[in-house]
């Protein structure tokens, strides 16, 4: 029996249902391809995150589970990130381009970065596809497998795919996914409020 799981959080203002229904699980169907249309729309959506000076400062690298790059960039990943991130459809790295081809510095690279992010996670589970974060991985050696230059850095690694059955995940992974969503309250991030 599949469980079917409620993750709405439980919001102290309104916000837009797929903000509130979306959250990073860390259970994917291994048998179920990408959907390619979810990924192109979620691209698309990263696309369209705002910059600074609309420098766009974003790239990504997609690999398709099955892939050697998928392969590389699972093989990056550290401690439990590794475990559970290969049932995924992809795996998606956000990299920043921190300075021009000219040498010049863009400082807001890493933010833009992850706003083109949150824009491809929001999209996606619009879509019907699973997206989550990890900080979690060696940085150099996604450079090294994909040739980056040094002024690309890779700020994420992110799973995408189709979510799991959580009954049939072990048992470390079923407690993370169902223990409860919290978030401290908003009064707490505020710094000023005037």
């Amino acid at each position: 029996m599949t469980l079917t799981l409620d993750r709405t959080a439980a919001t102290d203002a309104p916000v837009l249902d797929v903000l509130a229904e979306r959250w990073s699980t860390r259970v994917y169907d291994a048998s179920v391809p990408l959907d390619e249309d979810a990924l192109a729309s979620a691209l698309e959506a990263a696309r369209w995150a705002p910059s600074a000076s609309n420098t766009q400062p974003w790239r990504f690298i997609v690999a398709r589970r099955g892939t050697p790059e998928f392969a590389s960039i699972l093989d990056a990943l550290m401690g439990f990130n590794q475990g559970w991130a290969g049932a995924a459809s992809a795996l998606l790295v956000a990299v920043a381009e921190t300075e021009t081809a000219e040498g010049d510095a863009l400082p807001w690279a890493v933010y833009d970065t992850g706003q083109a992010a949150a824009h491809f996670t929001v999209q996606a589970h619009s879509a019907g596809l699973y997206t989550h974060q990890m900080g979690g991985f060696d940085r150099a050696a996604i450079s090294t497998t994909f040739g980056l230059d040094t002024r690309f850095v890779p700020q994420t690694v992110m799973t995408v795919g189709a979510l799991g059955d959580v009954t049939a995940a072990p048992a470390a992974l079923q407690e993370r996914e169902l223990a409860p969503r919290t978030r401290r309250p908003v009064r707490e991030s505020l710094l000023v409020n005037a």
